[in-house]
């Protein structure tokens, strides 16, 4: 708390400030040990010298080293100009050891005021960042920078706030309301998570049977498999007590990303959403689905993967966009995660994205089906059209073959014949059975092949 710079120009030696613009140090957060810095804004805009530097890179050590979470309240105006080359330099060590921390310990950012520069980059490569709506900002460069060089007239807002970043950017996790909403949500979602890669996330007692049935589940899915359904209810209906602490919920919805408990325990989902382009796999979906996979497999966090996905969207705009290596993370994100995984099709999992979605074949644990899913390389109709391409013309043809398509693979009896499904459950038993899988796994041990680590396509 006494440190202070040694800037010399400028005049700054006369102007100095006990903490040098940044608060450190650790408590308990539900009686867990966490490590934090905030930094001050009234305190030369929460700008970083050296000395600021020195004091987060020591505190962000201290976590690596105890094995404990770490929180960073950020409110930054970027690199002190005052001091030159060394605050960059101090930039640098900061951003070493969030290398360093990475899959090691949770680091969260929570944005709670303008960031600029350099001051982006650190929450950047930390595994959430979340913001204050109206009040946090994160840009590479202001509005009037902008403005210089591009002619672009934009607002702070518009340029790098909340809004922007859950919805267009996806560089934020979530925002919050105000303050103090974010630092409460901070405490709930800390109780989600696991102090490092070596411990597990804390039990919770709860009341809920693990036998609860949810009749409901049994007429979720429409009898018109066209007809959309809200994913979200079949995850809140399974979840002790319905609490289910969503992630990214502004962006890529055709996915969903969050946890749960389970009798207790901290389980991570993903889950197509029928609601949103049917569901389909897209460029941004599969990023934000693979990220929330890669972090979930590194502090060893169950996956429960809810499937319903007709395929991955066509149209020039996704080739172009890279879907093919996009598609590839979420592929290699589960190939190659090695904690707990259960997989369950409500419905559709057509073509490649059937086995992007955590798939018997990339070693998923359990993998079950209702009866009303389909596993299929296509749709009947397409399938038929394709296979039967010189008789397009003939409409009762057609029709009759696609109703023997959709006889043969529009269930998931062809899938469980081949060994590739586990059981066919009953939907009000969902709860039950995945609570069931999940309890035989908690002593899983799997180990990838040595190496320094795998090279995902970035």
């Amino acid at each position: 708390m006494f440190v202070v710079h040694t800037i010399k120009d400028f005049g700054m030696e006369n102007n100095t400030y006990s903490g040098d613009g940044v608060i450190t140090g650790s408590g308990k957060v539900n009686n867990r040990l966490i490590y934090i810095y905030a930094q001050d804004f009234t305190v030369f805009g929460g700008s970083l010298s050296s000395a600021h530097a020195s004091k987060i890179v020591k505190v962000m050590k201290l976590a690596i080293q105890n094995r404990a979470p770490l929180i960073g309240l950020n409110d930054s105006g970027g690199a002190r100009i005052q001091e030159g080359v060394e605050s960059l330099g101090g930039y640098a060590d900061v951003f070493l050891q969030n290398a360093l921390a990475s899959g090691v310990v949770p680091q969260i950012s929570l944005i709670m005021g303008p960031c600029a520069g350099g001051a982006v980059y650190s929450p950047a490569m930390t595994d959430f960042i979340f913001m204050v709506k109206n009040t946090s900002y994160m840009f590479v460069t202001g509005p009037d920078v902008v403005k210089t060089v591009t002619s672009e007239e934009v607002t702070a807002e518009e340029l790098g706030g909340a809004l922007t970043h859950t919805t267009k950017s996806s560089v934020a996790d979530g925002c919050f309301e105000n303050d103090i909403d974010a630092l409460l949500e901070m405490r709930r979602f800390l109780s989600y998570l696991p102090s490092s890669n070596i411990s597990k996330a804390s039990t919770r007692h709860t009341t809920d049977s693990i036998r609860r049935q949810t009749a409901s589940l049994d007429t979720l899915i429409p009898d018109n498999p066209n007809l959309p359904y809200d994913m979200k209810e079949l995850i809140i209906s399974i979840a002790d007590e319905s609490i289910y602490f969503e992630l990214q919920k502004d962006y890529a919805k055709n996915i969903l990303i969050g946890f749960i408990r389970l009798n207790g325990e901290t389980i991570g989902v993903v889950a197509n959403q029928p609601l949103v382009l049917a569901g389909c796999l897209d460029i941004d979906s599969s990023r934000k689905a693979a990220r929330f996979v890669r972090f979930c497999d590194a502090f060893n966090i169950p996956i429960l993967t809810l499937v319903d996905v007709p395929g991955f969207l066509p149209g020039t705009a996704q080739e172009y966009g890279g879907i093919i290596k996009n598609g590839a993370k979420l592929l290699f994100a589960y190939a190659e995660a090695t904690t707990p995984k259960v997989t369950l099709i409500t419905r559709k999992a057509y073509g490649g994205a059937y086995d992007v979605m955590s798939s018997k074949h990339l070693r998923g644990d359990a993998n079950y089906a209702w009866p009303t899913a389909e596993i299929a390389v296509m749709g009947a109709k397409g399938a038929v059209e394709i296979l039967h391409r010189k008789k397009i013309g003939d409409k009762k043809f057609i029709d009759e073959k696609t109703q023997e398509y959709e006889d043969k693979f529009a269930n998931p009896f062809k899938a469980a014949e081949r060994g590739f499904l586990d059981d066919i459950i009953i939907p009000k038993n969902t709860r039950y059975r995945v609570i069931q899988a999940f309890s035989k796994l908690k002593d899983k041990k799997l180990k990838n092949p040595d190496k320094k680590f795998g090279n995902i396509p970035l």
